[in-house]
């Protein structure tokens, strides 16, 4: 049985301040990779002119695993004889979903990239968006369901949001 998933569209906008070694500009040929785990990845179009400051504006369409906690996103330049990895960034998924924002909201986000050394090596810009739930089994209840009072089905998980205020409690 496969593991559960979500559909993410994600767009590769751009990246600037890229180099090769920490130094010299990057000339031409970059693409990023996308992974959101060791077996789902996309790539995008290879930028043949933009150089240090590429641009794709590429939407990749993949499935996002329900564990993900991250999702990888590296540029490449390629070489000659081989390509190399310019940089990588670890987006949180957490950036992206869950929380207050709705289903389909359109998320612009701006990472920084590190090389293999841990040094900055520029900056990618991305959107996010996710889609509708992708189920390999439909859930199953982990309570019998129950009726209480008024006819409401207890049986669900309740999460709550812990909410800090200013507000004293003055006893008389």
């Amino acid at each position: 049985m496969e593991a559960a998933s979500r559909v993410m569209e994600i767009t590769v906008i751009s990246a600037e301040g890229l180099r090769v070694n920490s130094r010299k500009p990057v000339k031409k040929n970059a693409y990023v990779v996308v992974r959101t785990d060791s077996k789902n990845s996309e790539m995008t179009r290879v930028d043949t002119e933009g150089g240090s400051f590429s641009t794709w504006n590429q939407k990749l369409v993949m499935n996002l695993p329900a564990q993900a906690r991250f999702v990888t996103v590296e540029v490449h330049c390629k070489g000659s004889s081989a390509d190399r990895v310019i940089g990588t960034a670890r987006v949180p998924v957490s950036d992206f979903s869950g929380g207050l924002t709705p289903e389909s909201y359109l998320h612009c986000l701006s990472y920084r990239l590190r090389d293999e050394k841990g040094e900055r090596n520029g900056i990618v810009n991305l959107s996010v968006r996710m889609k509708g739930s992708v189920m390999a089994a439909p859930p199953q209840r982990m309570w019998p369901a129950t009726v209480v009072g008024g006819g409401w089905d207890c049986s669900g998980v309740v999460v709550g949001v812990p909410v800090h205020s200013s507000y004293r409690t003055v006893q008389v």
